[in-house]
């Protein structure tokens, strides 16, 4: 988790909620124009164990290809919570997807904005700053089958994407979350 990124510019904007309400319903935002994910499978029951045991295996130092463990703060207890997710830099720039923009672990990052990547023993605390640039977004999309071909047909899989090609995530972009991650201000 730790690739090469720039620095983290001091006067960047953060503003987790400026262009997405998570406390609006899915019908109010669809009538906004907010994005909201059609069609999209439920998650198969061996999914959230699935990432657990990712998450625990991350806590004893396994590592599993560019997968890290992305721990925020619970919006509500501010609890820790974690869930493993596939870092891909674009540009020298490092961001992470959530295929679903509503999840708790997107919605916790929004409230948060900030958190820590784990990858084995390695520690990063982070800035994630929601993406809100349509080309941006898309840029990222169109590069994830290739910097995450592992997790690309998952995409496809759960519905969030029609295939695995990059044109097809291209197309995605505005039905899901992009997060770009800065190293966190030091606090010297």
């Amino acid at each position: 988790c730790t690739t090469p990124s720039r620095p983290f510019p001091p006067s960047a904007p953060h503003s987790p909620g400026a262009s997405y309400n998570s406390t609006k319903s899915p019908s109010t935002r669809a009538l906004e124009g907010i994005s909201t994910v059609p069609d999209v499978k439920p998650l198969p029951r061996w999914f959230r164990t699935a990432n657990r045991a990712v998450s625990v295996m991350s806590r004893f130092g396994f590592t599993m290809g560019p997968v890290c463990v992305l721990t925020v703060p619970g919006r509500r207890t501010g609890k820790p919570r974690s869930t493993p997710v596939s870092p891909l830099t674009v540009s020298g720039r490092r961001y992470v997807v959530a295929g679903l923009p509503d999840s708790d672990w997107a919605r916790n990052v929004r409230a948060a904005g900030n958190g820590q990547l784990s990858q084995g023993h390695r520690r990063e605390t982070v800035t994630l700053i929601d993406v809100t640039d349509r080309a941006l977004k898309e840029q990222v999309m169109r590069a994830y089958p290739q910097e995450v071909p592992k997790g690309a047909p998952m995409f496809a899989q759960f519905g969030i994407v029609s295939s695995p090609d990059p044109e097809a995530f291209a197309a995605a972009a505005s039905r899901v979350a992009v997060f770009e991650i800065h190293p966190a201000p030091s606090t010297r």
